[in-house]
């Protein structure tokens, strides 16, 4: 596993911070089918989505309802990077005239991460962000095998990015002299 700590200014859009938009660019450099339920306004993704009618997003639906569009295994990645408390999820609602039904709820975040592993194929990657590195878990299939911390100073909560890989991962045996 790697790990990685940066330092970088805190942004409302994850995906601008500068050592985030470099560890997307470097672990997405593939290609495939890139999904992010919660996109933000990035385009980073091949389809994205977004329940804010004012961002530029090519779905408008709520994020376990997204995720359910794919089939099994069509996936090569997802960017998870949802609201991180249950207080902003309700805001991110309420803001767009949505009432919720589950914001209290602990399992809001495990009914999506089961849908994410559900769609991305075995060996396909799940780039997760936060305040802590669950990500979607080995109990789901999946094995960490880079975290970013993205330190942003004061009072701010640090940037966590998990990236995981679907399925067996195989190691090399490392001897250094």
């Amino acid at each position: 596993m790697i790990i990685d700590r940066f330092w970088a200014m805190p942004s409302k859009n994850t995906f601008s911070i500068k050592p985030i938009r470099e560890l997307l660019y470097e672990e997405m450099r593939y290609g495939g089918l890139w999904l992010d339920p919660f996109s933000g306004g990035s385009k980073l993704a091949t389809i994205t989505n977004d329940l804010n009618p004012e961002i530029d997003a090519d779905y408008r639906l709520e994020s376990l309802d997204f995720l359910r569009l794919f089939s099994n295994s069509s996936a090569d990645g997802v960017l998870f990077d949802p609201v991180y408390s249950l207080r902003q999820l309700k805001e991110c609602y309420e803001s767009v005239g949505l009432k919720v039904n589950e914001p209290t709820r602990s399992d809001w975040w495990t009914k999506r991460k089961r849908q994410i592993a559900r769609i991305i194929r075995p060996g396909g990657k799940c780039i997760s962000f936060g305040w802590n590195s669950n990500g979607i878990g080995k109990s789901l299939g999946f094995n960490i095998v880079r975290i970013v911390i993205v330190a942003h100073g004061g009072v701010h909560n640090d940037t966590i990015c998990t990236v995981e890989i679907k399925g067996e991962i195989r190691y090399e045996k490392r001897i250094e002299l």
